[in-house]
């Protein structure tokens, strides 16, 4: 149940950030598919939507294929970190009157959306939701052997259903008001993520763990943050 304290203010803006680092084989594809996500949400709902590139330290064409998407706004920074890439993407993106009914929503320059991710987001705020915690599915490649065992080990532990332990910065949304009463993202290089849920639910902000709105998401075992998704994935690589 959502408290008092927090009144169900309607969502009328969307900001969503996409932190990367030398992603030119699967920038394209990500904002392509966050193109798709922003015309539906738009279309249904009364909203508008920006959405943040930040480039962190790229030294590859990512910059050319961001401006592509004449929808996208780049920042090109020097963090060398995904948790301070991130912070940069939210700050000063709404006044403080407007924190309440705008929606920070973050996801990964390797991953895609589907085309209803946006539109989910608001339903669940609408719903009361003041953070929303969504799944991925990983996208392995079935003829290599290596990925089919991956595939099957991946099946066996990940949980695809609500109330889910998992947090993946690649589907992560929250009101503004919230994200910054607990001082956003932290400059992490890995684990960001977890770190501002953990600090969200501390602060008695309801995270939603949803199973609806789910990212599709490298499979890649050599990913940009030390332990991220691709630290997960070498995990279930057999020892022997």
């Amino acid at each position: 149940m959502i408290s008092d304290a927090y009144p169900r203010t309607p969502i009328s803006h969307l900001v969503v950030v996409v932190p990367a680092h030398n992603e030119h084989d699967l920038l394209d594809a990500c904002l392509t598919a966050l193109s798709r996500a922003q015309r539906r949400v738009v279309e249904a709902a009364s909203v508008t939507v920006s959405t943040v590139v930040v480039l962190d330290a790229c030294t590859d064409d990512s910059v050319d294929i961001a401006a592509r998407h004449p929808s996208v706004s780049v920042l090109e920074v020097s963090h060398r970190n995904v948790g301070a890439a991130r912070a940069t993407g939210f700050a000063g993106r709404c006044r403080d009157e407007c924190l309440e009914a705008t929606w920070f929503a973050s996801t990964d320059a390797d991953s895609r959306v589907g085309e209803d991710w946006l539109l989910g987001h608001v339903r669940h705020a609408a719903e009361g939701a003041r953070a929303v915690v969504g799944t991925v599915t990983v996208e392995f490649d079935d003829h290599v052997e290596e990925d089919r065992r991956l595939r099957s080990s991946y099946d066996a532990q990940y949980r695809h259903e609500f109330g889910h332990p998992h947090v993946h910065g690649a589907n992560l949304g929250v009101r503004a008001t919230d994200y910054f009463s607990v001082g956003g993202f932290a400059p992490l290089a890995t684990g960001e993520d977890h770190d501002l849920v953990r600090r969200l639910e501390l602060g008695g902000v309801e995270c939603r763990r949803v199973c609806d709105i789910a990212v599709t998401t490298s499979g890649r075992l050599r990913g940009r943050a030390p332990d991220g998704m691709a630290g997960f994935l070498r995990s279930l690589e057999p020892t022997a």
